[in-house]
C-alpha cells in the first residue's frame, strides 16, 4: 500500500481521536451554543403561539359578526 502522509504521524489539527476528552473552552463553546440554539428555539415557539393565538382571535371576531360580508 502507498502511504500518502510520507511516513510522518497523520495530523488531525483541531479534531480529536475519538476517545479523547474535550477540553474546557470545547465544553464551553458547546454549552454556549447550546444555550443559543435553547433561546432562539424558544423565541421560535412563543411566536407561532402568538400568531396562533391571533388567528384564533381572528376566527371569534369574524363569527361573532355574521353580518360583515366575506369576500
Amino acid at each position: 500500500m502507498s502511504d500518502i502522509s510520507g511516513g510522518a504521524a497523520r495530523d488531525l489539527g483541531p479534531h480529536q481521536h475519538a476517545h479523547a476528552a474535550p477540553s474546557t473552552q470545547q465544553m464551553r463553546t458547546v454549552g454556549q451554543r447550546r444555550r443559543d440554539a435553547e433561546e432562539k428555539l424558544e423565541h421560535h415557539l412563543q411566536e407561532a403561539r402568538h400568531k396562533s393565538e391571533h388567528h384564533l382571535l381572528a376566527d371569534e371576531t369574524e363569527a361573532a359578526s355574521p353580518d360583515v360580508a366575506k369576500p
